[in-house]
């Protein structure tokens, strides 16, 4: 029962840290930040741009600041500039999550463990003990088999749970990365 308690609490300690992660530390409007990047780069001003970038930690400005870095350079520069940043960005966004598929499941092969240790000791205790005692015995020996089988259970739902909103969550947010950062690169090329 400890080891699932402490699954459980890591759990929920990997759910909330990628919650902020993901919905806080990455909030960033995009399209105001699109539209005020595009508006620096056509005024020509690449500075104002990249301190516009500096403002956030987000994975956006980030990989735009990147792109932005290698302005005047080739077409090809900017966008490998920018792969490259994306590639070290995204997996930021991602980390930590697959760990909640892994808990749910040793959660719950720890609560049928706990269920087979119950009915092993419930068994051998009816084995040894009087014919009065023998009825207890096996009901409490079965009460905890099934007590670590729901914890077990109870602990790998909301994992699992937190794993699907995480992963759905962040696949949207890398997608709307992949979109503005196609829009800015496009931008990026035509002001060079």
């Amino acid at each position: 029962m400890f080891l699932i308690l402490f699954a459980l609490l890591l759990g929920i300690v990997v759910i909330v840290e990628r919650i902020i992660a993901i919905r806080f530390r990455n909030r960033i409007d995009s399209d105001t930040f699109v539209n005020k990047i595009v508006q620096f780069l056509k005024s020509g001003d690449k500075n104002q741009a990249l301190e516009y970038c500096n403002m956030s930690k987000a994975a956006l400005p980030n990989i735009t600041k990147a792109g932005l870095m290698e302005i005047n350079r080739g077409e090809k520069e900017i966008q490998n500039a920018l792969e490259i940043a994306a590639m070290v960005e995204i997996p930021k966004l991602e980390k930590r999550t697959h760990y909640l598929s892994m808990i749910a499941n040793v959660a719950t092969l720890l609560g049928l463990l706990g269920t087979i240790l119950g009915l092993i000791n419930a068994f051998s205790a009816v084995a040894h003990a009087d014919a009065a005692d023998k009825a207890a015995l096996l009901t409490a020996g079965i009460s905890i088999a099934m007590n670590t089988t729901a914890f077990g259970i109870a602990t790998a739902i909301p994992c699992l749970i937190g794993y699907t909103y995480l992963v759905e969550t962040t696949n949207e947010l890398i997608d709307g990365i992949n979109e503005n950062v196609a829009r800015l690169f496009r931008h990026m090329t035509e002001v060079r």
